[in-house]
């Protein structure tokens, strides 16, 4: 009988016990095999030649590894990125030795072992939105989009008034949809900003209905404290803001004061970036900061990439390709792909030829990481969100 060789993928320390007990390791032997088995990669940013030479000289002591910029050896240079490289193993020793140092490097030992800890992912959990209930990480929940605006790029008009409104909600609903976005201002490229006043025309009388007759959860879509104020004040459930509480500074206290949760949305008014990711995880860093100061509980806080906001075509392709770097954050991941221009210009169709795109983007998301899918056409990506599960999450779907 020949021995066959082929490679194997693990994604963390729970997949690593689950191959070495198929083995049939001794039991013991998983526990001190699985953290050699599990290599992670982290970067560092604003390091000096100082600290970066200690910490690549610690790691490679370990047994890992660490690359630097060539100006760290003879200090030409201000400051390095390090990239860290190592299994589970490598980096609990090179941490042990960390904290022992000094130029502020103990600091970075917190920041690493969190960087390490999400990474393992979260267990699956109940978000409580104001009394309804979300179950997150069992599965990829659906968000069914219903913008309520004379100016959407995809159904502009269409759900302007509050009975069409509501039987779309219904019909999206029944579709597959775990919970309801409503919008009231356009994002839309070129869009033309409304005041509080307007949005909360727009939306106030159709959420009054949809908190009457829905039976999930409703998530606003707004940047305004006020907008978000009264409708939670009418019985909203989730905040989505899609300046992570940057365009107003009060929209922290107030989904707090409700106790909603929020999701956060990474967003700038241009597409200049270091590093797309490196960037956009500081950015959702800060946001989670003042969620957390406001009072918001970490479990209630969920990051959106933000595809189509701040980003070139590239861009977009490149924070779908990365998506699950994002986990680092140890938060539940929203994407938003629906119909969106980088499935436009990438294929060269008109908005409303962009239905396989769009599964195609979500297949990719859901594969990489999203928890939740945010669409237009539900029933569809209801279908395509369950096929990926069944294949990613290894469950089994009757």
């Amino acid at each position: 009988m020949s021995i066959r060789a082929y490679s194997v993928s693990l994604e963390n320390k729970a997949e690593a016990l689950q191959i070495l007990t198929a083995i049939g390791a001794d039991p013991a032997g998983c526990r001190l095999m699985a953290p050699k088995a599990v290599h992670r990669l982290i970067m560092l940013e604003g390091v000096t030649p100082g600290q970066a030479n200690i910490i690549k000289q610690e790691m490679l002591a370990r047994g890992g590894e660490a690359a630097v910029a060539r100006g760290v050896a003879n200090h030409s240079i201000k400051e390095t990125a390090v990239l860290l490289m190592g299994t589970l193993k490598h980096y609990e020793a090179f941490l042990q030795k960390l904290k022992m140092q000094q130029f502020g490097l103990p600091e970075l030992v917190g920041r690493i072992r969190d960087v390490l800890y999400n990474l393992e992912g979260w267990r699956p959990y109940e978000l409580d939105c104001r009394g309804r209930k979300l179950r997150l990480g069992e599965r990829t929940l659906v968000m069914g989009i219903l913008n309520v605006t004379p100016d959407s790029f995809s159904d502009g008009g269409r759900f302007f008034d509050p009975l069409p409104a509501l039987e779309r909600a219904r019909q999206m609903v029944e579709d597959g949809a775990d919970l309801i976005d409503l919008g009231g201002e356009s994002t839309r490229p070129g869009y033309t900003p409304v005041s509080p006043e307007e949005e909360l025309n727009r939306i106030m009388p159709v959420l009054e209905r949809l908190l009457a007759e829905i039976p999930v959860p409703v998530s606003v879509d707004t940047c305004k404290s006020e907008v978000a104020r009264r409708a939670l004040s009418a019985g909203a459930h989730i905040i989505n803001d899609q300046w992570a509480l940057r365009a107003d500074p009060e929209m922290a206290e107030v989904a707090a004061g409700y106790g909603a949760p929020v999701i956060l949305m990474h967003n700038q008014n241009n597409a200049v970036y270091r590093d797309l990711i490196g960037d956009m995880v500081e950015y959702f860093r800060e946001g989670m900061e003042k969620a957390l100061a406001a009072g918001i509980p970490a479990e209630k806080i969920i990051v959106d990439p933000g595809i189509g906001f701040g980003k070139t075509v590239g861009q977009n392709l490149e924070a779908l390709r990365r998506l699950r770097e994002l986990r680092c954050l140890g938060r539940p991941i929203l994407l938003g792909t629906s119909r969106k221009s980088l499935i436009g210009k990438t294929l060269d169709l008109p908005v409303d030829q962009r239905l396989e795109g769009t599964a195609a983007t979500v297949a990719v998301g859901v594969a990489y990481g999203a928890d939740i899918v945010r669409v237009h056409d539900v029933k569809e990506m209801a279908r395509v969100a369950r096929m990926a599960d069944a294949v990613v999450r290894r469950q089994r779907f009757c």
